[in-house]
């Protein structure tokens, strides 16, 4: 594949994003939902499950953007560019880790606000999200 384009770029993260939101919020089971950030093996099998199909749904989304376009992907980029995601992913999803990172950027007091219509740590979860899927964008781009 040739250097990315800022368009390939941007078709990229739109369909990581778009897979992002279905993933998360309507193929994630609630056995996933509930279990994902327990200690012990329990919850790490169940975020490793979770991962498991939001990367699934990832490829697809990708897939269909390169069927439909005709943008040209490199093996190697987008299992990359799905690493990327799928790690980072289960890093936020685990909770303790985004928590400690939270706590350490001076986002701890927001991530533990959940009032008035606001969940800190849900926003801070998402917000971690989208800003891997554009850097797993850049990858699978190769730029």
């Amino acid at each position: 594949m040739a250097a990315a384009t800022a368009g390939d770029v941007a078709a990229l993260f739109a369909a990581l994003f778009v897979a992002h939101q279905v993933a998360d919020h309507w193929i994630q089971t609630q056995h996933q939902a509930d279990t994902k950030g327990t200690a012990g093996w329990r919850g790490r099998l169940a975020c490793a499950a979770h991962v498991a199909t939001y990367t699934a749904t990832a490829l697809v989304a990708v897939l269909a953007l390169a069927w439909r376009t005709g943008l040209q992907l490199a093996p190697g980029a987008l299992t990359a560019g799905l690493a990327v995601s799928a790690i980072t992913h289960y890093i936020a999803d685990r909770r303790d880790p985004l928590r400690a990172i939270a706590d350490r950027t001076g986002s701890g007091v927001f991530y533990r606000v959940n009032s008035g219509g606001i969940n800190g740590a849900y926003l801070l979860d998402q917000s971690w999200h989208i800003g891997w899927l554009f850097v797993a964008a850049l990858v699978i781009g190769g730029a």
